[in-house]
């Protein structure tokens, strides 16, 4: 039966054999946290995204809902207010019209945001309602 190797007749110290492990797995470790510090990132700005072109077309119809307004001036405002906050690549697809009577929808297509402000075009879709004024 052969004896075991006494790692101190070899050469060997303990723990030899993980030399330069520290910094491998310093890269390996940085890499996935930064990877998920962007992925959550981008998450919320594509929230931030969706939260403004769904207010801007809030805003939109209620400005569009107005006595003295037309639906178009509203869609216009949806625009404006988009252009100002995200750009204008976002308020390209913008509809306003009045769904009866006494209701205007205002209706924005626009890129879901993958990789920064660029994304997947017409990949989200918001529709917002307002009630119409009529005056007597």
């Amino acid at each position: 039966m052969r004896a075991a190797a006494d790692p101190a007749a070899t050469g060997l110290r303990s723990g030899d054999g993980e030399r330069g492990s520290a910094p491998v797995e310093f890269v390996l470790v940085g890499l996935l946290l930064t990877a998920l510090t962007l992925a959550v990132l981008q998450v919320g700005l594509s929230m931030y995204v969706r939260n403004v072109v769904h207010d801007a077309a809030v805003e939109g119809a209620f400005h569009g809902g107005l006595a003295d307004t037309t639906p178009q001036e509203g869609a216009q405002r949806t625009r404006d207010v988009i252009s100002r906050a995200v750009g204008s690549a976002y308020a390209e697809s913008v509809v306003a019209s009045y769904v009866d009577a006494q209701l205007v929808q205002v209706t924005v297509v626009a890129p879901l945001p993958v990789a920064g402000l660029w994304g997947v075009p017409a990949a989200m879709e918001v529709t917002a309602h307002a009630p119409r004024e009529v005056l007597p």
